[in-house]
C-alpha cells in the first residue's frame, strides 16, 4: 500500500477558507503522492475541512489545482474593460496576459506545481479544455468590444485561441527550465501576434446575422 506524504499545510494548523487555500493543499498533495494516487478525503484532511465542506468549494477534484480561478477571470475582464481605448489591441491583451500571470515571489513553487499538472496529467485535459473556454472567452469579449464584433465571431475567437497558445507555450518553456523568466516568455510570444492582431481593428468583421 502506498504510503501517502503529509503536504507542508497539515491538520491543526488554521483550517484552509478559501478556493486558493485548499488548491495550495492539494497541490502539495499531488506533486508527493500522485494525482491519481490522491483522494478528495486526503485533500479534505490535510486541509483541516470536512469531506462535505470540500464540495462547497470545488465541485470534483480536477477543480482543485485550478484554484479561485472564478475570481481571476473576473478580475482580468474588469482589467481589460479599464484598458484606454487608445492603447492598440495586442498590447492591451499583452498587458492582461502578464497581469494574469503574475504571482508572489514565495508562490512560485507552487505555481510551477500547478501548471505541471494543469499541463501534464491526462486525467484533467478534458476538464482543463472547460476551464481554458473561460478564459478565451474573456479574450473573445474584448477584441469583440474593441473591433465593433461579437465574442462567437471569428475573429475574437481566433485571438482567443492565439493569446491560450502564448500563453501554454510559454509555460511549457517555463517548466523546462526553471531559470527561465515566465514574464520574458510571455512578452516574446505575445510579440508574434502583434501585426496580425492589430490588423482586426482596420478589417471589417464579419458579425453575422
Amino acid at each position: 500500500m502506498m504510503t501517502h506524504t503529509e503536504p507542508a499545510i497539515r491538520v491543526g494548523r488554521r483550517p484552509a477558507t478559501t478556493k486558493d487555500q485548499i488548491s495550495a493543499v492539494g497541490i502539495e498533495l499531488f506533486a508527493a503522492n500522485g494525482f491519481d494516487d490522491t483522494s478528495i478525503d486526503d485533500i479534505a484532511a490535510a486541509a483541516g475541512i470536512a469531506r462535505r465542506t470540500f464540495f462547497r468549494y470545488f465541485p470534483s477534484k480536477n477543480a482543485v489545482p485550478w484554484g479561485d480561478f472564478d475570481v481571476h477571470l473576473a478580475e482580468m475582464r474588469t482589467q481589460l474593460a479599464e484598458l484606454p481605448s487608445s492603447i492598440p489591441l495586442a498590447e492591451g491583451l499583452t498587458t492582461a496576459l502578464l497581469e494574469f500571470n503574475t504571482f508572489p515571489a514565495d508562490q512560485a513553487a507552487t505555481h510551477r506545481k500547478r501548471m505541471e499538472l494543469i499541463l501534464t496529467v491526462p486525467a484533467l485535459q478534458g476538464y482543463s479544455m472547460v476551464m481554458y473556454g473561460g478564459w478565451r472567452t474573456v479574450v473573445a469579449e474584448y477584441v469583440a468590444r474593441r473591433t465593433g464584433s461579437k465574442p462567437t465571431d471569428h475573429g475574437p475567437r481566433t485571438a482567443g485561441w492565439l493569446l491560450l497558445g502564448v500563453a501554454v507555450a510559454a509555460y511549457e518553456q517555463w517548466l523546462s527550465d526553471d531559470g527561465l523568466s515566465l514574464p520574458d516568455l510571455l512578452t516574446q510570444g505575445a510579440a508574434a501576434l502583434q501585426d496580425g492582431l492589430n490588423g482586426l481593428v482596420a478589417s471589417a468583421p464579419h458579425t453575422g446575422t
